[in-house]
């Protein structure tokens, strides 16, 4: 069976076919974020800090590190990029313990990043363009790490899947010029937006299959590419994910934090609940507040998309007698409470068949 091997100083990530599915935190990335680039152009690495702990607390096995910022004071990235890659790259491997995933268009920060890393990060990404192939894949070499593998080459993003496939063969034989293993390669066969093209989701399960069952390659996707444009993208993603593991997808990029209920949208809805005529107790605090109307939590919590992955991790037998799936539905305790041990939950073990 295929694995792949990413590795921080102290802990491994593996992406592999008989492999929990490897989650890929996509948040430290400012793009279409502006108050993420103003911070990073500012010096200010506060969000990167909160970024980091909260998607490695809700469960992400790799975080994706992109330092791609168009500076104002200086709009080429191929100066301001790379000192800003190993600043983040440093910054993040001293909080917390998992991978990283080193992500730029731009040479010199992936060189940069990968100079910084310890231990065996995996490299986003290579693309089907020659050029791009004489960059990046010596970078692969000289580093000895995994890659990820966009399916596009010169011609852009083909809407039919044997293009596609046929661009990531083409890479994963170019790169074996070079002696880097199919092992180390993890494709992304590009998942297009089901709201634009009806078939996406057939497309990029059936391609799954074939780049596992033809080329013994590990796969990976930006998930939310799926449901763009579309109302209520979180149901959408929470049945792609399973779907997609279910074809052979072993890893995604995603965002694996549900983020806290905004202080505003508590107010809004109280003076509405006001406006009604309801009244609450004096006492009511945010947390029980926004539990009660279903707006979500005012903590930092796992998204439903993990708990998707974690229900189809259980049920594809990759997750040992279920403690990944109990630990995960482990209530924390409540206010006052801590230190009593966990609530509401006596556990047990999976029998395996």
């Amino acid at each position: 069976m295929t694995r792949t091997i990413v590795e921080s100083k102290t802990k491994t990530a593996v992406i592999g076919f008989d492999e929990p599915f490897c989650v890929i935190g996509e948040r430290i990335n400012p793009t279409g974020r502006k108050k993420l680039a103003a911070e990073l152009e500012a010096g200010d690495f506060s969000t990167v800090e909160k970024d980091a702990l909260a998607q490695v607390l809700a469960g992400a096995d790799i975080l994706d590190i992109n330092a791609g910022v168009v500076y104002n004071s200086n709009p080429n990235p191929n100066e301001t990029e790379p000192p800003l890659m190993t600043k983040i790259v440093e910054l993040v491997q001293g909080l917390v313990d998992v991978p990283l995933c080193i992500d730029s268009s731009v040479p010199g920060a992936l060189e940069a990043g990968l100079a910084a890393a310890e231990g065996r990060p995996l490299l986003n990404s290579v693309t089907g363009e020659e050029d791009r192939l004489e960059l990046v894949l010596p970078l692969v070499k000289k580093y000895n790490v995994p890659v990820v593998a966009i399916s596009n080459d010169d011609t852009g993003i083909s809407e039919d899947p044997d293009v596609r496939f046929a661009v990531a063969k083409r890479i994963v034989e170019r790169a074996a010029d070079y002696g880097i293993p199919a092992h180390d390669i993890v494709v992304d066969p590009l998942v297009m937006p089901i709201g634009a093209m009806a078939t996406a989701g057939k497309q990029v399960f059936t391609l799954v299959r074939r780049l596992r069952d033809e080329l013994g390659v590990n796969t990976t996707c930006g998930a939310s590419n799926i449901s763009f444009g579309l109302p209520n993208r979180h149901g959408i993603n929470n049945a792609f994910l399973p779907m997609a593991m279910g074809a052979g997808m072993t890893s995604a990029i995603m965002n694996p934090v549900s983020m806290p209920v905004a202080q505003a949208k508590i107010e809004e809805k109280k003076a509405e609940v006001l406006a009604a005529g309801i009244i609450l107790p004096e006492d009511i605090d945010d947390e029980t507040f926004v539990t009660l109307f279903g707006l979500g939590s005012t903590k930092v919590r796992p998204g439903k998309e993990m708990e998707a992955i974690r229900a189809a991790n259980l049920l594809t037998d990759n997750d040992a007698h279920g403690g990944a799936w109990i630990e995960f539905n482990k209530q924390a305790p409540k206010a006052g409470h801590e230190g009593r041990g966990r609530a509401g939950r006596t556990g047990g073990r999976r029998r395996r068949a």
